[in-house]
């Protein structure tokens, strides 16, 4: 059984719909969270079969309010790359798995979105990422993968959704597996949040059930790629 180290930066923000996909097949996984009082960064000998970068609500990695455990977890996911392990960065973590691949990431306030994003190939993810999937944001800052990702999805504006790098590792500048409380719990937890969220939140509502849809064949494209289910 494989297993999977996802790391938190925030009390609101974890894997979602995801979890039950990764139960489902399953593979292990375990929360870290730097940000509490007893906290830390794991060691690479710790990640075990791949790691997990979740979004942060208000933080980002631009240099206006930077994630406390930034430059060690861009060191921990360099490590990761090096060593060949799976890498999926969410929201922030997708700014992190940037920032280790040699790439940077770009200054934007705080937004909140529910959207969507489009393939820009047909064997994305081993072809099996829709056309189309709902694109549900919430991050300060913005990632700039490296000059050899391969971008797989694009968002309205034409910016990276969902990215490559080699073969395994993945960034998604949405959470593919978005519930509504996720969002409202971040809402609540920080005082510093998007400037009206309210018609977002209702959008988001609607989208419920083609988030659920959509998530089936993102995760199995990403399990075949991460090879998580191989002995």
């Amino acid at each position: 059984m494989k297993s999977l180290v996802a790391i938190q930066h925030t009390s609101a923000d974890y894997l979602g719909l995801v979890e039950d996909h990764l139960e489902g097949r399953r593979i292990r996984f375990t929360y870290s969270r730097p940000f509490t009082e007893q906290g830390s960064v794991p060691l690479l000998k710790r990640v075990g079969d791949g790691l997990v970068l979740l979004g942060g609500g208000p933080w980002g990695a631009a240099g206006i309010r930077n994630l406390p455990s930034l430059v060690e977890e861009v060191e921990l996911t360099y490590e990761c790359l090096k060593s060949n392990l799976p890498v999926i960065g969410i929201g922030l973590g997708s700014q992190i798995l940037a920032l280790a691949a040699g790439g940077s990431t770009i200054e934007t306030p705080l937004c909140f979105s529910a959207g969507y994003a489009k393939r820009t190939t047909p064997n994305a993810l081993n072809g099996y990422l829709p056309h189309r999937y709902p694109l549900i944001e919430y991050m300060r800052d913005r990632p700039q993968p490296p000059s050899d990702a391969a971008i797989l999805a694009v968002d309205a504006a034409d910016r990276p959704a969902l990215f490559q790098i080699g073969g395994n590792a993945f960034g998604f500048t949405g959470h593919p597996g978005a519930k509504l409380a996720m969002v409202e719990d971040l809402l609540m937890e920080f005082e510093d949040v998007p400037h009206d969220p309210v018609p977002q939140l209702e959008t988001l509502r609607t989208m419920k059930t083609e988030i659920e849809d959509t998530l089936v064949p993102i995760m199995t494209g990403l399990v075949q790629l991460t090879k998580l289910m191989q002995t």
